[in-house]
């Protein structure tokens, strides 16, 4: 890039560098507009263009209280900077600062917006400073249903506008593209130089006023995944209060077998289950019959299993015994009286 006096580049270097960086990350070259390449454009086309509408603005080259006759055709040119800063704003996919750079890129778009107004070119109406949601978000219109019926009017000439819109667009596409090589290659007069910056101006109108309006629609998005994330999310202090860490020790399941595994790990304190859970219940953690906690619903499952085994054991034995005593009392053929065995 070449400089000027002092070594700093020119504005319309400026300018040129960062319409040429745009325009690259426009035409997709890169896979995906998230690479580390076009990013980088993305970085260096904004520092350019924000060098450049800091020496516009140092400058004074544009006024509201003044008509388009005033502007010089070589300074034309610069008027759009706004709506390119926007644009290249867009490009940007830090998707946690989303919502910042799309109330940036819409700011950008909205002052080069109001700058074209008060020249009066281009015949469009002025969005709203603000996107929705920022003033009076939330309040329901009044009037219920009825008050929903302009709304219709209102989407139907936002279509009708659209329309018009993209047929002005390829229409300037083509006229700007016919005149571009002729005034790039300095052989357009004065005449031509300003209907060509003329038409490019007209053009970002166009981009300004669809970018404006895909903003507002992905603002209120966000704006109501905020909103519901915070509705979602605990009350502040209801999370549960934390408790102290349990000591290791054995439990068995009655003071036999704690007798034993205390007499074996010295070391290591055993308690059954109920001395376990009362000490629990003091502590205020256990509030009722529940497993203790670090036993799962298996384990209380194999112990009941284990348990009744245990008692069906015994039941089979006492049969046993039973059946031993009575055979002791009963010698074999006891009862057979007729002698048919």
């Amino acid at each position: 890039m070449a400089e000027g006096a002092g070594g700093a580049p020119r504005l319309a270097e400026l300018l040129a560098a960062g319409l040429r960086l745009w325009e690259e990350v426009e035409a997709g070259v890169e896979p995906s507009s998230g690479a580390p390449a076009v990013q980088d454009k993305v970085r260096q086309g904004l520092d350019a263009l924000q060098r450049a509408a800091a020496m516009v603005a140092q400058l004074d080259l544009f006024s509201e209280n003044e008509d388009l006759e005033e502007i010089a055709s070589a300074d034309l040119k610069y008027l759009p900077l706004p709506a390119v800063l926007g644009a290249l704003t867009l490009k940007q996919v830090d998707l946690s600062r989303r919502l910042e750079h799309l109330e940036s890129a819409r700011a950008h778009f909205w002052r080069f917006l109001k700058l074209c107004g008060s020249y009066g070119l281009g015949s469009f109406q002025l969005p709203p400073a603000s996107p929705p949601g920022e003033e009076g978000a939330g309040n329901p219109a009044p009037g219920g249903p009825a008050a929903a019926q302009p709304s219709l009017v209102a989407m139907a000439a936002s279509r009708q506008a659209k329309i018009e819109r993209y047929k002005q667009k390829k229409e300037l596409e083509n006229r700007l593209a016919s005149m571009k090589t002729f005034v790039e290659s300095g052989q357009a007069d004065e005449d031509q130089i300003r209907e060509f910056y003329i038409l490019q101006i007209q053009k970002w109108i166009n981009t300004s006023l669809e970018e404006i309006e895909s903003i507002d629609q992905e603002v209120v998005i966000l704006r109501s995944r905020g909103a519901a994330k915070q509705s979602s999310a605990p009350p502040h202090g209801t999370s549960r209060q934390a408790r102290a860490p349990l000591k290791p020790f054995i439990l068995t399941r009655d003071a036999a077998q704690a007798k034993v595994f205390g007499a074996g790990y010295p070391g290591l304190p055993t308690m059954t289950v109920d001395d376990w859970y009362e000490q629990r219940r003091r502590q205020g953690v256990a509030s009722g019959p529940s497993a203790p906690a670090g036993i799962t619903d298996e384990e209380s499952q194999k112990q009941q299993q284990e348990k009744k085994e245990e008692e069906d054991d015994e039941e089979a034995l006492q049969k046993a015994r039973d059946w031993d005593d009575w055979k002791d009392t009963h010698p074999r053929g006891y009862g057979n009286r007729q002698n048919m065995g």
